[in-house]
């Protein structure tokens, strides 16, 4: 009987392990909707609207871009208009600018469509405030060790930490967004880092205080063999609101191909009015260090 047992379950498993034939799940999808990616910040630069066309689950085709929009940014006193750049479609750009700390911005996007209607955007986020400067950003080892990381990766693992006096307001975001050589790392939505200061606003971040409490932040990790003496790392430091934290991780929890491990149709959205367009419009301020990788 014992025998007989172990022979059936084995025939369940190969008939399970010879089942080749594809599952497609019936993904109910909508209308296709625009796709907004856009910024603002109090850095002097051109900044960045990109538009798109979403599109059903499971086309591979190339992504439609929106051409032909009208694209603002306000703050009801000055207007700042973004230009379609001729090369890159979809991709609009505002003359050198820089926005201000703690001013409400209003972006609108105005998109023709096939029939003469006119598609109205609008999105409006408040520009935080941020620290004066970051004093030092210093590469090393995890405080609190790092063999599991340095374990799993088979390489030694360098992480990088800045030092700055923190501002009081517990409710400031920081994201960091790491470069080495000015190749950015983090280019992508899954890969930005969010850091809620919460109980530590006001404290010297990564100072004796932290240091004691084993509760250093570090902002980006490498591998050994990712880095050469010489390497100039730089940070930028973002103040982003606390809903832009919420919007990177819907994109994190739903990103995929698999429609039963998320969709992006849970992915939030602050673009107005609601069924017409997802993404999202967020404002920043930005501090900036960098230190020379030197090997030790």
């Amino acid at each position: 009987m014992k025998r007989f047992r172990k022979f059936l379950v084995f025939c369940v498993f190969a008939a399970l392990a010879a089942c080749t034939e594809d599952i497609v799940i019936d993904v109910e999808e909508g209308d296709p909707m625009i796709g907004v990616e856009a910024y603002f910040t109090d850095e002097l630069k051109q900044h960045e609207v990109i538009l798109s066309y979403t599109s059903s689950f499971y086309d591979d085709t190339d992504i439609r871009m929106v051409t032909g929009a009208t694209v603002y940014v306000t703050d009801e006193v000055d207007t700042i208009f973004f230009h379609e750049e001729n090369e890159n479609k979809g991709h609009y750009l505002s003359d050198v600018v820089a926005g201000q700390k703690n001013t409400l911005y209003r972006l609108c996007i105005d998109v023709p469509e096939a029939d003469g209607e006119v598609v109205h955007l609008f999105s409006e986020s408040m520009m935080p405030n941020n620290v004066e400067s970051i004093d030092s950003l210093v590469v090393k080892h995890f405080n609190g060790g790092d063999t599991i990381p340095t374990t799993f990766f088979g390489d030694t693992i360098e992480w990088l930490y800045p030092y700055f006096q923190s501002l009081p307001d517990p409710t400031i975001i920081y994201m960091p967004l790491i470069s080495i050589n000015d190749s950015l790392l983090s280019d992508s939505l899954t890969q930005r880092m969010t850091i809620p200061v919460g109980g530590y606003a006001g404290y010297y971040i990564n100072g004796p205080e932290m240091q004691q409490e084993n509760k250093e932040i570090p902002i980006a990790y490498f591998r050994r063999s990712q880095l050469s003496v010489g390497d100039t790392i730089h940070a930028d430091l973002c103040s982003v609101a606390p809903d832009y934290l919420y919007f990177v991780y819907s994109i994190m929890v739903s990103s995929g191909s698999n429609p039963m491990l998320g969709a992006p149709a849970n992915v939030t959205s602050n673009i107005q009015p609601q069924g017409k367009a997802v993404g999202w419009f967020y404002t920043a301020s930005v501090v900036s260090a960098s230190v020379v990788f030197d090997g030790r």
